[in-house]
């Protein structure tokens, strides 16, 4: 059995953060997602998908993402139910995500400078996050041109840890 899902879109609205009883942190959100196709007026559809996030990731969906952030969502297909008030049961379909990409730098100054040659953080360290299942980026305390090669004739050896190697 698979259930697998691969989304990239906007989000519709702030992402909503709440916590459990327990404490623990659960985010909600819509993402917009294109359709590959238009309609018969030639217009571009899109569908609206709900998400759910929990934990830190939660957390960190709402701290850096808003109302249209582009993000990219992976996760899988889920669907629950509950007694309405009404007293007749609910189905809700969902998207549970795993992993969500923040997809644009937090704000058009960062890229601007960034995109410029003007130093500054890359876009993944412009959220502080490259993903939000991951940690902080590291920041470092040298600073390099915008294309030039920060290992370049630096006469240091480099520390690569055997799990940092691809094979």
């Amino acid at each position: 059995m698979m259930n697998r899902v691969v989304l990239v879109g906007r989000l519709t609205k702030d992402p909503e953060l709440r916590y459990t009883p327990a404490g623990v942190a659960v985010a909600t959100f819509t993402l917009a997602v294109n359709r590959n196709f238009t309609n018969q007026a030639g217009e571009r559809e899109a569908d609206f998908i709900n998400c759910v996030v929990w934990r830190k990731p939660a957390e960190n969906v709402a701290n850096f993402l808003k109302k249209g952030s582009l993000a990219g969502v992976d996760g899988k297909v889920q669907t629950r139910h509950y007694e309405g008030q009404d007293g007749k049961r609910v189905y809700v379909t969902e998207i549970l995500a795993e992993s969500v990409q923040f997809l644009e730098p937090r704000s058009s100054a960062t890229s601007a400078a960034y995109q410029s040659g003007q130093g500054g953080p890359s876009p993944s360290q412009a959220t502080g996050y490259n993903n939000v299942g991951q940690q902080p980026n590291a920041t470092y305390s040298r600073s390099y041109p915008a294309n030039a090669d920060p290992f370049a004739a630096d006469g240091r050896p480099i520390d690569i840890k055997d799990g940092d190697l691809p094979f």
